[in-house]
Parts: C-alpha cells; sequence; structure tokens
C-alpha cells in the first residue's frame, strides 16, 4: 500500500514539474521584456512568414501537390508497422507455446495485409516521385 502512494506521489511530481517549468517560463520571457532586454516590437523582417527559404505567395489560395498527400499517409502507414512490431519481437521468446503461436500467426496476417497495402500502391505508381 505504502508502495501505491509512492507512485501517485511521483505523479504528482512530475505533474508540478511539467507546470512550473513553463509558466516560470513564460513570466522569465515577460520579465526580460520589462526590463528591455527581449524587444517588444520586432520589425516587419522578423515577423514575414519564411519557409524552405522562399518568401510566401502573396495570394490565398496555392495549388498544392497531391503527392505530399500521399507519401506522408504511406509513411505513416508503414511506419507504424515498426511501432506493433517490436513489442511482438520482444515478447514473442517470453510467451507460452500457445499464445505465443496465436500471436505469431497474427503478426504473420498484419504483415500480409501490409505487403498487400504495399503492393497496390507499388502498382499504382504512388512510389515514385516524378
Amino acid at each position: 500500500m505504502d508502495d501505491y502512494f509512492r507512485q501517485y506521489g511521483l505523479i504528482g511530481i512530475l505533474v508540478i514539474v511539467s507546470l512550473v517549468i513553463p509558466i516560470s517560463m513564460l513570466m522569465g520571457s515577460r520579465l526580460l521584456s520589462w526590463i528591455g532586454i527581449r524587444p517588444a516590437l520586432p520589425d516587419s523582417v522578423k515577423q514575414s512568414i519564411y519557409e524552405c527559404g522562399f518568401d510566401s505567395e502573396k495570394f490565398e489560395w496555392n495549388q498544392y501537390n497531391f503527392r505530399f498527400y500521399t507519401f506522408a499517409l504511406l509513411f505513416v502507414v508503414f511506419d507504424l508497422e515498426v511501432v506493433f512490431l517490436f513489442p511482438w519481437a520482444v515478447a514473442f521468446g517470453v510467451l507460452s507455446l500457445e499464445f505465443g503461436l496465436f500471436i505469431l500467426i497474427e503478426m504473420i496476417v498484419f504483415i500480409v495485409i501490409l505487403m498487400v497495402g504495399w503492393i497496390y500502391a507499388w502498382r499504382n505508381n504512388d512510389l515514385k516521385w516524378e
């Protein structure tokens, strides 16, 4: 029971530290602004939007290439595969024979589904950057 409350005490300390640090940073920045160390009115160059070394476009609607979105989705899907495979690989040797066999079959089905998605993306030329 004593260990139970100690664990919640550690969580409480973590919550307090995670609140104190950002609040102190904001208050320190405000204090530096009052003293005059931090600039209060940055010039127009500092407030301009800067991305990838190019000035931003002056009109609202830009054409967005859909290939960026496709590549991002494919990356997320295949990157999440690794997140699911690592715990399985670590716990596979510790599990019982029946349970381990069930998880092995599940992982094989999971990898087959991902391979079908990869082959589909490959056949539709979604992986080619032109």
